[in-house]
């Protein structure tokens, strides 16, 4: 694949482009580990705030808050430059990368989720508790189905920002595409010049988010057309 791109394009722009595509790559792994983690986390939480145990919602509510509050670039800092220092610890940069993806993940889907949910008539849990369902029962088998349609598409839109969150993990060792981006752009090499490089990685993130936030666009449309819908 390299020998094609050198063929096609020469050196270095040939070697350039294969590399940039080849780092995209783990782009995504860390972007699909983080939504999926994100999600599993993030669901767990929505449930712990949406229970009637008051411990359990506020444990939910200062998750939230502290994930929401810390900015990203802290969080990698934290889990991937300051825990080592201060344990005397070798922490692996794709498991920082994963841990803070995820963290930051599932406190942003779990208010999305959550949001989702309160939106659901409380007269749907209340006719649900005159008919003698419990919490859990009418959670899955009332709520969620309902709440599923508002969550949909502002949890596939909230994908572009893991992405385009995951350009942030260079600064701990990570090799994604702006790792590889960064490490051209400052090359002495002719050919690799910071406004070549940036405006290609730019191209290659664009091409990541924006099928996503036109799917994210079609879904809201889709979904609240068929809410709209007369019974």
């Amino acid at each position: 694949m390299k020998e094609f791109f050198v063929s096609l394009l020469g050196k270095p722009d040939g070697i350039i482009l294969f590399q940039l595509i080849e780092a995209t790559q783990y782009t995504i792994y860390l972007s699909l580990i983080a939504f999926i983690g994100g999600g599993i986390l993030g669901g767990a939480i929505t449930l712990l705030r949406i229970m009637p145990s008051k411990p359990a919602k506020r444990f939910a509510i200062s998750y939230i808050w502290l994930f929401q509050s810390t900015p990203l670039l802290m969080l990698l800092f934290l889990t991937g430059l300051g825990a080592p220092a201060l344990f005397g610890v070798t922490v692996n940069p794709w498991i920082a990368a994963i841990f803070s993806l995820t963290m930051y993940s599932s406190a942003y889907m779990a208010d999305v989720w959550r949001g989702a949910i309160e939106s659901v008539p409380q007269g749907q849990w209340e006719g649900s508790r005159a008919i003698g369902l419990g919490f859990f029962v009418t959670l899955r088998k009332v709520i969620l189905p309902q709440a599923l349609r508002v969550a949909l598409a502002p949890t596939v839109g909230f994908m572009v920002q893991i992405i385009k969150g995951t350009s942030l993990a260079y600064i701990i060792g990570f090799h994604d595409l702006m790792a590889i981006g960064k490490r051209w752009a400052n090359a002495p090499i002719e050919g690799s010049e910071p406004y070549i490089i940036f405006p290609l990685m730019a191209l290659i993130y664009f091409c990541l988010c924006y099928p996503l936030s036109l799917w994210s666009r079609w879904l809201e449309k889709r979904l609240g057309s068929v809410s709209k819908k007369p019974a």
